[in-house]
């Protein structure tokens, strides 16, 4: 009898589980009423950004209230279609709160560096470390979150959601979902001549729509990241080896290759800035023979992006900006025998560096050039000797590639890039609030880490000419930045633009080159020449190719034609060269 009445008593759980509530019990909120009052607060509060920007649109009264009242509809319904599903009292209050908040940071950093939120800015964020973290932190940031994510916030967590049985509450949240995408599908034919003209004319628009923007890009990137974890790795340059210069050399090449950090060529004085930002540079230039090319493209608007295509053997048309899924340029250089090191002044090396020998700097705290966590960039430079001398001893004998990745130019605390002695540009922004400083106090703040990168520059020449000097190595420099930035242009801010979207402030960059006699020569380059071709267009799809032809490496991954000093070679071993497939 007792096992009977348990299990009676548990059918009747059950059975009361699965019929619905006829009546909302007090002090609980109805799913529809929530969901409809936050898709409509998100869709107004949460998008200030978006309707800044439509007002300034113009047109006629009736096609302002089209794009208004049409976007509009449109943006609370996507919204309620989105949080129908989610309409489930144990889950509404924390997605509610997560879009809101979400919805909150969106619209800061909008409105303040005039940024949107793509697939591209997304993976961004998601690589951001706690320095980056910091240097964003701000009271505006904080007093916007509480404007637009507080009440809303306050306003689910007050009253819970009233319960329903799970089949009866599932049905109401499809039909939520449902009503949601009819109202997008309504306001669309209503408006869809403003619209579809709107849309076409500023594709930026459809990445301000708040939280959805961000659901989307987000979903993207999961999907892209799942698809590259079943992706095979692909070996590159499987039949890499030294060239003919290797086997009668008297001194072993060491080249150093400086991955600079926002720089874009703009503000570089040796491209005729009218400000003296590069002047160590400039009498490189004028002494040295160092060339400066002047038409560079990068490969994308942030490191994320840039970083691993610079030194793929892809070219960015190829896929070079987005496969994650093969071998670069440092590997190919390790199976030719050479050493390879990677020193990181940044948020890490975004896997390129992931099997060569690395060295962060983070941990190093080293007095007057660390200072909470983040270091100026010649902590580099401190016991490079050393290093170098820890190397692998019969790769180092062949010759050594360093890479070092720069802290360089990265915003918006432009002020904390440069120690106070190399400040020439005054009053500067000391702020990571741009919208605090003046215009010119801004771009004295940003000219100010050029001419820092133009002293590490100058440091790292030094070091490099002295060893040539004293007879140790055929030693050289490429320095090349990763993208750009804008500095208020447009109403733009930072980078991370969509590379068909973005200003050539974040897409044009400065790359420079010093080469000792011995490695001309070893190279068979001629300097007057390699001056000569300076102003040729070229972009990060260059830099693996010409590494390759510098260090006389053949491979079949080799392309002649992506190789900036193959006009100036006398010789290239790979004469017939192939390319991987995309």
């Amino acid at each position: 009898m007792d096992s009977l009445t348990r299990v009676d008593k548990a059918m009747h759980r059950v059975m009361d589980r699965a019929t619905p509530v006829p009546k909302r019990v007090a002090g609980h909120r109805r799913p529809l009423l929530a969901v409809w009052t936050l898709a409509l607060w998100l869709a107004v509060a949460g998008n200030l950004p978006l309707w800044a920007r439509v007002a300034t649109l113009g047109g006629s009264g009736s096609q302002q209230l089209a794009l208004f009242g049409g976007l509009g509809l449109m943006v609370a319904g996507g919204t309620a279609a989105l949080l129908s599903l989610a309409a489930w009292p144990r889950v509404f209050r924390t997605v509610g709160s997560v879009l809101a908040l979400v919805s909150a940071l969106n619209s800061y950093f909008m409105l303040q560096y005039g940024v949107v939120i793509d697939l591209g800015m997304l993976a961004n964020v998601a690589q951001t470390d706690l320095r980056e973290v910091r240097d964003l932190l701000s009271w505006p940031l904080l007093l916007t979150v509480l404007v637009v994510a507080g009440p809303p916030t306050w306003w689910i967590w007050h009253r819970p959601l009233a319960r329903r049985g799970w089949l009866p509450q599932c049905g109401r949240n499809a039909l939520g979902m449902v009503g949601g995408l009819a109202l997008v599908t309504l306001a669309a034919l209503l408006a869809f001549q403003d619209l579809a003209s709107l849309m076409r004319n500023d594709r930026s628009l459809r990445y301000m729509i708040n939280p959805l923007n961000t659901v989307y890009a987000a979903t993207r990137l999961a999907a892209d990241q799942l698809q590259d974890e079943r992706r095979e790795w692909l070996a590159t340059g499987e039949d890499a080896r030294s060239g003919p210069s290797y086997g009668s050399q008297r001194r072993p090449p060491l080249l150093l290759v400086v991955v600079g950090e926002t720089a874009r060529a703009r503000n570089f004085g040796l491209n005729g800035y009218r400000r003296a930002t590069t002047p160590a540079l400039a009498r490189w230039q004028a002494t040295q023979g160092l060339v400066n090319f002047t038409q560079v493209e990068s490969c994308g608007t942030s490191t994320q992006v840039s970083l691993p295509c610079m030194f793929s053997p892809l070219a960015r048309a190829q896929g070079g900006d987005r496969s994650t899924d093969r071998e670069n340029l440092l590997d190919v250089l390790q199976r030719a025998g050479l050493a390879v090191l990677w020193i990181d002044n940044q948020a890490g090396c975004k896997g390129v560096c992931a099997r060569v020998p690395t060295v962060s700097t983070t941990a190093l705290g080293i007095p007057d050039l660390c200072d909470g966590g983040e270091c100026f960039d010649e902590v580099m430079l401190h016991d490079l000797d050393q290093r170098i001398a820890a190397l692998d001893a019969q790769r180092r004998a062949r010759g050594v590639v360093v890479v070092m990745h720069q802290m360089g130019s990265h915003g918006p605390a432009y002020f904390r890039r440069a120690p106070p002695g190399r400040k020439p540009f005054q009053p500067e922004c000391a702020s990571n609030t741009l919208s605090d400083c003046t215009p010119e106090a801004l771009r004295n703040a940003y000219d100010n880490t050029i001419a820092y990168t133009d002293h590490f520059l100058d440091l790292a020449l030094q070091w490099l000419k002295a060893r040539a000097d004293a007879g140790a190595w055929d030693s050289g420099l490429v320095y090349v930045s990763d993208h750009g930035e804008s500095l208020g242009e447009n109403g733009l801010y930072l980078h991370g633009m969509a590379r068909a979207l973005a200003p050539r402030e974040q897409t044009h960059v400065p790359m420079v080159m010093w080469l000792s006699s011995g490695l001309l020569g070893r190279s068979g380059l001629d300097g007057a020449c390699l001056r000569a071709h300076a102003g040729d267009a070229i972009s990060h799809d260059h830099l693996f190719h010409t590494v390759l032809g510098l260090m006389d490496i053949g491979t079949g991954v080799y392309d002649r034609t992506l190789d900036a000093l193959a006009p100036c070679a006398a010789r290239r071993l790979v004469q017939t060269p192939q390319r991987p497939a995309s």
